[in-house]
């Protein structure tokens, strides 16, 4: 009888209205750990195992660490954000920052769980903020509705881990090159208390990848810079006389028509203004039909002129868990890290595979050399302007470059300043002697995808 009735019981228990759940808005104190709360967290963290590392001592300060003291900074709040988020504060990080520079679009919301279709329009960060803190009892979640380059030194070096879910490779160096910018070096020896963890996760599709570097120990993002694909680019004669694909159409649109037809003023295109790519899109629909093309659709348009790659929310959710692991980790020093690059493919079957990026001694983030140039004196500027924006292994994109001529500073070429760029723009087709550079002279770069400001050594071949 007692059989008979057990599934009953549990059926009444469950459907009681009153009986609340340990998460409910009822359980919101922060003082508040019920029992049992962090058990599957205490058994990694108070026993030791096979797998633990060879020096972890357990303990039961551990968790109050992770609790009361670990801040983690994690930046970008879409597909692999909320993911994050969802596992940090439910493995016990309570302190968390969280940086988004976007608001929150309609076609997020079938794979970023923390928004709802009230909250199109609004800031990611701040949504995600309201959602974690709501739903995680004691979890303190910081909202920055910024630009990563809003913030200075200060700022990052309030945290114990940082934690990448980006869609930007320039985003992700200029984050390196930050932490790169923090090391403390004393006689030439790095300070292990000024590395900052960056743990980086990035998803394209059904492939995905997680690393674990460690500033001035481990390979940085730009040591691996040839890992990251190119970005697809259209040859303007196929999309101005020779169309094939409706990408083509698009970018009829959005290369040749927009700067033609000036829909809006002198306003540049912007991927996330609706009516901007309303017009991008008719135009490309103008063009499909001319050159019989199917295809065409708004979301196509909008992918095309944004460079969205399709999101796959279980690739997101497969990557997330692997990199907030790897926090839990490093913060809890109960494991060893990642060692230190994870690759994850799941187009055909289930494969993955990890391997150890190797530092290069010439990186030019983190290398603590100047950068070699290898150029003869008739080389013209625009030869070493063209070189730092194609080499595979540094792929700036818009370098500002100036030296000291004469004990003073001169600036040879700046395009991020229209006055600047044209009062600099015939330098581009001079020579390096005729500009008065010389042998071992050392040229200063900056770009948007650093903080820092990257020194090139010239050095002449005949």
């Amino acid at each position: 009888m007692a059989d008979a009735e057990e599934p009953e019981t549990k059926r009444r228990r469950i459907e009681d209205p009153t009986e609340k759940m340990a998460v409910d808005s009822a359980h919101q104190d922060s003082a508040c750990d019920w029992r049992g709360r962090w058990s599957h967290v205490r058994k990694f963290l108070e026993r030791s195992g096979p797998f633990t590392h060879p020096d972890f001592e357990p303990s039961t300060e551990s968790l109050q660490f992770l609790l009361d003291t670990c801040k983690i900074l994690v930046i970008g709040a879409g597909g692999l954000g909320c993911e994050l988020l969802k596992n940090l504060a439910l493995s016990g990080f309570r302190l968390i920052h969280v940086v988004d520079m976007d608001t929150i679009d309609l076609s997020n919301l079938n794979r970023q769980f923390l928004f709802r279709l009230k909250d199109v329009g609004r800031p990611k960060a701040d949504v995600a903020a309201d959602f974690i803190n709501h739903r995680v009892p004691g979890c303190q979640v910081v909202p920055h509705f910024n630009k990563i380059q809003d913030f200075d030194t200060s700022f990052y070096k309030q945290f114990h881990i940082i934690v990448c879910g980006l869609d930007s490779i320039i985003a992700r160096r200029w984050m390196n090159g930050m932490l790169i910018s923090i090391l403390s070096y004393e006689d030439g020896v790095l300070d292990p208390s000024s590395i900052i963890p960056l743990i980086d996760g990035g998803t394209e599709g059904f492939k995905g990848n997680a690393r674990v570097i460690l500033p001035g120990m481990t390979a940085c993002i730009d040591c691996t810079l040839e890992l990251y694909p190119p970005q697809i680019n259209f040859p303007m004669c196929t999309i101005a006389s020779m169309p094939r694909l409706p990408e083509h159409c698009v970018e009829y649109g959005r290369m040749i028509q927009w700067p033609k037809e000036k829909p809006f003023g002198d306003n540049a295109l912007d991927g996330d203004n609706p009516e901007h790519i309303q017009w991008v899109f008719a135009k490309a629909q103008e063009r499909a039909d001319q050159f019989s093309i199917t295809g065409v659709t708004y979301r196509l348009a909008q992918g095309v002129v944004k460079r969205i790659i399709p999101a796959v929310a279980s690739t997101n959710a497969v990557i997330a868990a692997i990199c907030a692991t790897e926090v839990f980790k490093i913060a809890s020093s109960a494991y060893i890290p990642l060692n230190n690059y994870l690759v994850f493919n799941d187009v055909d079957g289930l494969y993955t595979y990890t391997f150890e990026a190797e530092r290069k001694e010439n990186c030019s983030a983190c290398s603590q050399v100047p950068q070699d140039l290898l150029f003869p004196p008739s080389a013209k500027l625009q030869e070493i302007l063209e070189y730092l924006t194609e080499n595979s292994s540094l792929q700036m994109k818009s370098p500002a470059i100036t030296t000291t001529l004469a004990g003073k500073n001169k600036t040879l070429y700046l395009q991020s300043v229209k006055s600047i760029e044209e009062r600099t723009r015939p330098n581009l087709c001079k020579t390096l002697k005729e500009l008065g550079l010389s042998d071992g002279q050392e040229l200063a770069v900056a770009d948007i995808t650093t903080p820092q400001t990257v020194i090139f050594k010239l050095n002449f071949t005949p």
